[in-house]
């Protein structure tokens, strides 16, 4: 078990490392095409492409480690108002909703990607990318936020801390 749970979170820590890696080449990219334009060259289409698709898996593979660190944007408003008791069963109920819509979002993504790789489908613009490439981070992404949405079911840590405003 401990193996799995040591492979698991390399996986998960693997994709937030290709989500920084991923927002470093965005950045890359529009200061190289903006470069290209003020020198009179025309950008790359690629480059314009990659950045599209970069987008895309910088998200997809990033917000799994955003939940485990509770980086995502949620309002502690209410939470910093009720008594610890009633806290920790709000914030269970609200992870578990969260799982929940994560599945949902994993099974339909699984279907999209199976959908792609039965029809051969491609992206054709700067050049020909396989669709099912882009499709692959939805259900394994949705994946790993429901398993990381289901610790903070199960855990000992809540996702909400009761504390309102910021805190950094």
């Amino acid at each position: 078990m401990r193996f799995v749970s040591r492979f698991y979170d390399g996986l998960l820590y693997l994709m937030a490392l290709i989500a920084a890696a991923t927002l470093v080449w965005l950045m890359l990219s529009v200061v190289i095409s903006v470069a290209m334009r003020n020198f009179g060259i025309q950008p790359f289409a690629w480059l314009f492409t990659s950045a599209e698709y970069g987008l895309l898996y910088m998200t997809m593979l990033g917000a799994p480690w955003l939940v485990r660190e509770r980086g995502h944007v949620h309002i502690e408003l209410v939470t910093a108002a009720l008594p610890p008791a009633s806290r920790r069963v709000v914030s269970r109920v609200v992870a578990l909703g969260c799982v929940i819509v994560s599945l949902i979002l994993a099974w339909y993504g699984l279907e999209l990607f199976l959908k792609n790789v039965e029809r051969s489908d491609f992206d054709v613009r700067a050049y020909f990318y396989p669709r099912w490439m882009l499709t692959i981070t939805f259900p394994i992404a949705f994946s790993f936020m429901a398993i990381e949405f289901a610790r903070f079911v199960f855990g000992t840590e809540l996702m909400h801390s009761g504390e309102a405003g910021i805190h950094e």
